[in-house]
């Protein structure tokens, strides 16, 4: 299971000589990615390297569920009701949209939510500092940290499971 961790470059050079001793040290080209202030990522840092995660996916998931839960709860009421004369399978068409409802306005909302870097760290990007994440086996991970670190980056304290995995 790969992990993810976090280092503070005070520079670009810096943090491409970082970049250059993790891909020595084992990790995978497409897992070191950057995080920096807007103006430093827009002018400075090509697209393939940063790091854009949002909560999508799983606001996508949650709104399903809780929206089919609801429009199916909503629905079955609805059925108690003999004079709205909605069936079971009104019920269920009820339930459906309400999930395909709650999946959208989660979606929205979802992808609007900036990722646990970014949130964690956001004095340090904000302090004009590039953030070096990469993911790995915890093994190459054990070996690229000290070249990182000798190079002066600085480790923060972040580790997570990486959603690449």
């Amino acid at each position: 299971m790969k992990k993810r961790h976090v280092f503070s470059a005070s520079g670009l050079p810096l943090a491409e000589q970082a970049m250059a001793a993790a891909r020595q040290a084992g990790v995978e080209n497409d897992d070191i990615l950057l995080v920096a202030r807007s103006d430093i990522e827009k002018h400075a840092i090509p697209d393939k390297r940063k790091m854009a995660d949002t909560d999508l996916m799983g606001a996508v998931g949650r709104g399903a569920g809780y929206g089919a839960a609801t429009g199916l709860l909503a629905g079955l009421v609805a059925v108690a009701v003999p004079p709205l004369g909605i069936t079971l399978a009104g019920a269920a068409a009820v339930g459906l949209a309400g999930a395909m409802v709650g999946s959208l306005g989660s979606a929205l909302l979802g992808a609007t939510v900036p990722d646990p870097v970014r949130q964690t760290f956001d004095d340090e990007i904000q302090a004009g500092n590039i953030l070096l994440v990469i993911d790995g086996e915890q093994e190459v991970l054990d070996a690229a940290a000290p070249a990182i670190v000798a190079l002066g980056l600085r480790p923060l304290p972040y580790e997570s499971t990486s959603a690449l995995t």
